[in-house]
């Protein structure tokens, strides 16, 4: 398993994960994060119509899971793009750090 960087510039940034409930991928995604330590909110677009909009409006598309953090969308996605996606991440807010 790959180690990642769990300070608190990361965990402090929203993170909203927008899932449906019988999505296989989506609950792939929740246990990544999870097993990462990454706080996020788990959004279900079956029971929300608005948060569905939402994620259509995020994504341009109606497909499960769609990951937004901080405004940096990734949608559909399975867990490899999810690693690189947060590898990106951690890498952009390390040159935003003050040093």
């Amino acid at each position: 398993m790959e180690k990642f960087h769990e300070g608190k510039d990361v965990k402090s940034k929203r993170v909203r994960l927008f899932v449906k409930p019988y999505c296989g991928w989506c609950h792939r995604a929740e246990r990544w994060l999870d097993e990462h330590g990454v706080d996020y909110e788990a959004i279900d677009v079956i029971s929300d119509e608005s948060a569905f909009d939402e994620m259509i409006r995020l994504s341009g598309q109606e497909l499960a899971p769609v990951l937004e953090v901080e405004g940096d969308v990734l949608a559909d996605f399975g867990p490899d793009q999810l690693a690189s996606f947060w590898r990106e991440r951690e890498k952009k807010n390390a040159r935003l750090e003050p040093r």
